[in-house]
């Protein structure tokens, strides 16, 4: 499976003159727990919900801040054709929940430690699905293929 397959679009961006309060604000808005922070087209750095929390209210920051003050830098970054395994390989080595995806320079979507996680849940099921019907001897109900 390809990156491209468990990303989310469209990626909420913001420049890093925004206000904490709006960025959280944003955040609420469109039920995100991060976002990229962008000039031009460039990525520049990532807020989560914990920058928020830790760097901003947690470090005495105005709410008037900007969010280039709490950003998190640099940015780790897939490509949407990688395997699936590239980001579990980059979310390790690094230590973050949330990666970037970037075509050719270009930030098409974002790939979350959740998304990663669902698409685990998906494939053991559809193997205990696959495992059950053998184990129960039983054929598998009308348009299932049977385990071969």
């Amino acid at each position: 499976m390809r990156i491209r397959d468990v990303m989310r679009t469209p990626v909420v961006t913001l420049t890093p003159d925004t206000t904490l309060r709006d960025t959280a604000r944003l955040m609420a808005r469109r039920t995100v727990g991060c976002v990229v922070v962008v000039s031009a087209e460039a990525v520049l750095g990532m807020v989560t919900d914990r920058d928020l929390a830790v760097r901003g209210l947690g470090a005495e920051r105005c709410a008037s801040a900007p969010v280039g003050e709490v950003m998190t830098v640099p940015v780790q970054v897939v490509r949407p054709g990688d395997d699936v395994d590239a980001a579990y390989r980059t979310m390790a080595r690094s230590a973050v929940r949330r990666l970037a995806v970037v075509d050719e320079g270009r930030l098409v979507g974002v790939v979350a430690l959740d998304d990663l996680l669902m698409d685990v849940s998906r494939r053991l099921s559809e193997l205990l699905g696959a495992v059950s019907w053998c184990v129960l001897a039983e054929p598998p109900p009308a348009g299932r293929a049977s385990p071969g």
